[in-house]
């Protein structure tokens, strides 16, 4: 029967513990077992018991949010990460906000603002184009330690982070195509400055070398991860004197872009051009011709992101690396082949 005005010891007697068991459940529920879990969680609801969270707030001295920076928040990308991040911090009672980091506003100082005013408690980053001064302000105010990044990373960096292997999908996409008879495989890229790009690019490459497979520099394309790349990106192999016989695509985004202006131009995907993306967002699926490409685990991403966020940030206890400590080595999130109808064996010219 719930109470009028539930206290947590009224919680800690119906569930038969501690009332530090009972703060640990609200704060820490990955530190009970199972049984211990339910049982208070069924005793706050029995109870009617809430949460007084403002003062949690003061006491606890935190804010009970985190900050998550997103490079491009129309991209559909990004949903499952933030889908895992937020369910993930939900269920330790911490409030999720999202700021764009193509709006200028989220620059600098501004972040710095942000855990100066006592807004957030952290920041998950899913964008490694913050620069050299950006990171140097975190640090001079003290709050380098209370960043974790997901999906990107800024190289060379001492931040916490979270990615899938880039190198071993981009190895997947090429190897796979090889299997299938090609041997002019072409490459559009991401943004020439992005560690995604780059860590596709070096997989890329290096399947290409093991196999011993042909090389034009005009098989490699820059793009941006955009429809748009991939329409630019058809164009130019259009044209070609020597066109490849399949392209890896460094984003599904790219890929949709590419079959859509090569059909347009009266080539066959992937009859005549067979296409490889990477990402595996849901419209690759029931895209037609559906997208063979590298599946990242985007909700893993997310989760594991928001589960290390609360190991490093959560309890308050991370300031930042001391001058002995290592750089936390990173999380990586393993990736596979998705085979649908977009990659096909190499045409034999009679």
């Amino acid at each position: 029967m719930a109470l009028k005005n539930a206290r947590i010891v009224d919680v800690a007697r119906a569930a038969g513990v501690s009332t530090a068991t009972v703060s640990r459940a609200l704060s820490s529920p990955d530190l009970l077992t199972e049984e211990t879990r339910k049982a208070v969680f069924a005793a706050i609801k029995a109870t009617g018991y809430r949460v007084n969270k403002t003062a949690r707030k003061l006491r606890t001295r935190q804010a009970g949010a985190v900050l998550v920076l997103v490079p491009n928040l129309g991209n559909p990308f990004f949903s499952q990460i933030l889908a895992g991040i937020s369910e993930t911090l939900g269920e330790r009672d911490t409030s999720v906000l999202i700021a764009d980091t193509e709006d200028r506003a989220t620059s600098g100082q501004h972040l710095v603002d942000y855990f100066l005013d006592a807004q957030i408690d952290g920041m998950i980053c899913l964008d490694g184009a913050l620069s050299q001064r950006e990171l140097a302000q975190f640090e001079e105010n003290g709050v380098s330690g209370k960043i974790v990044f997901a999906c990107e990373w800024v190289q060379g960096s001492d931040f916490p982070s979270v990615r899938s292997d880039n190198i071993q999908g981009a190895r997947l996409a090429v190897g796979h195509l090889y299997d299938l008879g090609h041997r002019k495989i072409a490459h559009v890229t991401g943004p020439q400055d992005n560690v995604l790009t780059h860590a596709r690019r070096e997989g890329m490459l290096a399947e290409r070398a093991r196999l011993g497979l042909p090389a034009r520099e005009e098989w490699i394309i820059r793009g941006d991860f955009s429809l748009e790349s991939g329409k630019a990106a058809a164009h130019k192999i259009v044209h070609m004197t020597d066109r490849p016989t399949a392209v890896f695509c460094a984003s599904d985004q790219v890929a949709f872009g590419l079959i859509s202006t090569l059909s347009a131009h009266g080539l066959r995907v992937p009859g005549d051009i067979s296409v490889i993306g990477f990402d595996d967002i849901e419209l690759s699926e029931y895209y037609v011709p559906a997208l063979t490409t590298i599946r990242q685990d985007r909700r893993a991403l997310g989760t594991k992101a928001a589960q290390l966020f609360h190991q490093r940030v959560g309890t308050g206890a991370v300031a930042g690396l001391g001058t002995d400590e290592e750089a936390p080595a990173p999380v990586i999130i393993g990736v596979d082949l998705v085979v649908r109808q977009s990659a096909a064996p190499v045409r034999v010219e009679l």
